[in-house]
């Protein structure tokens, strides 16, 4: 049989690097960089090549299942959707739309059929208890930015190519290749960057893999970086360093941040964050006088109770230096389709809102459609109108991902009807009464929707499927389609491709009026996520305008280079960029100011805690999500699951090197292998999430034999950022003792 090449984007994280596949009947035979990718130039990561892991992995799911009596048997397609008709529709008939709620995890954005559809099926619900990873990790960035630029992934990222000094603050590029930052080999460009002449100052309690390659790295409190970044602030105002520069006409809100940095001076900020002042002015001033420059922070400045603060504080930053929307400073990309800063009127918008709707049990604000993950177990166990009785979940899976993992366990046992999607049997899936599997990454087609809004560069690019999907089973698109027709009441064994034209047409008379039909006959013969790339596409700030711009792109067009479309490098892109009403970028939004005062609280409390230990967590690369761990190109090596302890930490507490610690909070206790580490600021101890592979149920062979602990077990579900509802997941206070 012929071997045949195919040009993939890597789902597997945000890095989506390009890669050349090569297959022999219906068997990966190599996996590597693809060298002439227009994005990722050959780089690869370890996740790349586990993607033939991952495709032949026999745990992975492969029909649907139905609990019987306790256990699970296998099913056909029609009989388990008429098992969830049967068992979903009483619910809402009886209880109403809140009944049922519905989350989505982080494997999702990698999948089009998933980002693009999952949300029909959600409006169909019509439920205010809707649930992401987000408020588990980034959804602080996009409300600052939602609140500053009028949307909420209007994200700033480093222009590192064109950088002379990048300031990391919470975040280790070096392993995950950028979040809310898509920029794979992050290695190979700082690199590039410091043999130039350009510097990189990492900020972190660990000396990380980021940091040991840094030209420098200062060790700071995990949970203090709000007293660190407020010091900066103040200096910039308090030493004449403000120069918005080119920015100068397009900001409100300066004077009022002015007084309002008055009162954070470094030295008061330095017990908070444990750095001196003078290294604080050193930062701020360091960062005002070089000429291309900026600072970045992500997901431990986001996963902490000053989330939105920070977020919003990083940005100020930038602006006040001149360093936002420059080259060499942060800037935001372009992306060829699906962003919503590219389409409507530029420079002016309805900005964002917040607070539609509210949990019913804390009366947690939503934000960006969302209510916190860390709300999911209350609204299913507190009685009365509204209760969560049945769920939903998509690649999702809280009970490891989510803080008080056991109290989720617990609750989804409770409820009368669960539905999972997803291409395991694992920690949360197991609860469920019916399992939907999704493809193989390798049966499907894909475009990112997400990511390309997040890039270090603007590219387009397209991967066909590299197998065909088995006979029998539906895309992912189909399904939830069918998912989205039942709840409403229409014929979902009928054609799906009808379904698809209904919502489509519905689609394009919002954006085209007139125009529609037009635009609906020259989509066609397309159906399903194709057509919906197209459109995005044609319609956006690159596209052919449906032949009004006929040197514009297409579906077509990236489909014809197999290796993407290079679109070119970040430019500035503000006032264009704005949806705010005002037309500017909003320094001082009202709530952000507001919750300053919470800092000084949270300040002097700190100053009268009593000394302990501080709990962070970590990344790997071989360990993204949680069900990586059951593939043999990523579980292999040294076990990654250890409690990394400062040696002096260590002889104080009388642990060694391969012993058991025991680790206690107020919400539960475990026990971790202790790893010395001298990468570890003294007062401080890191164990990873997403472990704890060894609840009964779960069919995850590989991951089974070193199922880890899980950290979310010791973490408080009541403990989030108030403004965007983000767990605290980081700086948490634990004892620590030898087993």
């Amino acid at each position: 049989m012929a071997e045949q090449t195919h040009y993939r984007i890597c789902p597997l994280c945000e890095a989506c690097c390009g890669l050349e596949i090569r297959s022999e009947g219906d068997k990966v035979i190599a996996i590597r960089g693809a060298e002439g990718d227009a994005f990722s130039a050959g780089y690869l990561c370890p996740k790349g090549v586990s993607l033939k892991d991952l495709h032949e992995d026999p745990d992975r799911l492969r029909q649907p299942l139905i609990k019987r009596d306790g256990r699970f048997v296998p099913a056909s397609w029609d009989e388990a959707l008429a098992e969830v008709e049967a068992r979903l529709l009483p619910i809402l008939r009886a209880h109403g739309p809140d009944a049922v709620a519905a989350t989505a995890g982080n494997p999702s954005a990698h999948k089009i059929s998933l980002l693009a559809y999952f949300p029909r099926l959600v409006r169909a619900l019509g439920t205010r208890n809707v649930f992401s990873a987000s408020t588990l990790d980034q959804m602080p960035k996009q409300l600052s930015s939602g609140l500053m630029y009028g949307h909420w992934l209007s994200i700033p990222v480093p222009d590192l190519p064109r950088s002379d000094l990048l300031i990391i603050l919470g975040a280790n590029p070096m392993i995950s290749n950028g979040s809310l930052w898509t920029v794979p080999d992050y290695r190979g460009k700082a690199k590039a960057m410091r043999a130039r002449g350009g510097r990189i100052i990492v900020i972190d309690p660990r000396r990380s893999e980021t940091a040991a390659a840094a030209d420098e790295h200062l060790p700071i409190k995990p949970g203090g970086d709000a007293f660190l970044l407020l010091g900066m602030l103040h200096t910039l105002f308090d030493e004449g360093l403000v120069e918005l520069k080119h920015l100068a006409a397009h900001v409100n809100g300066l004077d009022e941040l002015r007084a309002a940095a008055s009162a954070y001076a470094p030295e008061r900020m330095a017990a908070g964050c444990g750095i001196a002042a003078a290294e604080q002015r050193r930062l701020a001033r360091a960062l005002a006088s070089t000429p291309r420059a900026s600072i970045y922070g992500r997901i431990g400045t986001c996963t902490q109770r000053f989330g939105t603060l920070n977020s919003w504080l990083i940005d100020l930053l930038n602006i006040l230096t001149g360093h936002l929307d420059a080259e060499g400073g942060a800037m935001f990309p372009k992306a060829a389709a699906f962003a919503s800063n590219t389409q409507g009127k530029p420079g002016q918008g309805k900005g964002i809102s917040t607070g539609r709707r509210h949990s019913r049990v804390s009366g947690a604000p939503e934000v960006f459609g969302e209510l916190p993950i860390t709300c999911l177990a209350e609204e299913i166990e507190t009685p009365g109108a509204g209760q969560v009785r049945a769920l939903i979940t998509l690649a999702s899976n809280p009970v490891l991902s989510a803080p008080n993992g056991p109290r989720i366990a617990k609750a989804l046992d409770a409820l009368e009807f669960m539905l999972s999607l997803d291409i395991y049997l694992n920690e949360t899936s197991r609860h469920a009464d019916v399992i939907l599997p999704g493809l193989s990454p390798l049966e499907d087609l894909h475009y990112d929707m997400a990511f390309p809004q997040l890039s270090w560069r603007n590219h387009a690019r397209f991967s066909g499927p590299v197998f065909a999907r088995p006979a029998g089973q539906p895309e992912e698109w189909e399904t939830l389609l069918r998912l989205a027709a039942m709840v409403e009441g229409k014929d979902w064994r009928g054609d799906v491709g009808a379904l698809d034209d209904a919502y489509v047409a519905a689609d394009v008379q919002r954006l085209a009026g007139e125009h529609a039909p037009a635009v609906l006959a020259a989509l066609q013969p397309q159906r399903g996520p194709e057509r919906l790339i197209d459109l995005a596409l044609r319609s956006g700030p690159y596209g052919d305008r449906f032949g009004l711009k006929p040197d514009g792109i297409s579906l077509a067009k990236v489909k014809a280079a197999p290796c993407g479309l290079d679109l070119g490098e970040l430019k500035p892109r503000i006032p264009e960029l704005l949806r705010t009403p005002s037309g500017r970028i909003e320094l001082a939004p009202a709530a952000l100011l507001a919750d300053l005062g919470h800092v000084d609280a949270a300040l002097d409390a700190l100053q009268s805690a009593a000394a302990g230990l501080l709990l962070i967590g970590r990344r790997d690369t071989r360990s993204g999500n949680s069900w990586m761990h059951n593939l043999p190109v990523l579980a292999k090596g040294p076990e990654r699951c250890t409690l990394l302890v400062n040696p002096a930490d260590a002889a104080r507490l009388g642990l060694v090197d391969g012993s058991q610690g025991r680790l206690r909070t107020a919400t539960g206790e475990l026990l971790a292998r202790v790893e010395l580490s001298a990468e570890m600021m003294a007062g401080v101890v890191s164990l990873p999430h997403g472990w704890g592979h060894d609840l009964p149920g779960a069919q995850l062979g590989l991951a089974r034999e070193r199922p880890g602990v899980n950290l979310n077990a010791l973490l408080d579900d009541a403990a989030r950022d108030p403004l965007s509802g983000n767990a605290v997941l980081s700086g948490v206070p634990v004892a620590l003792s030898p087993a």
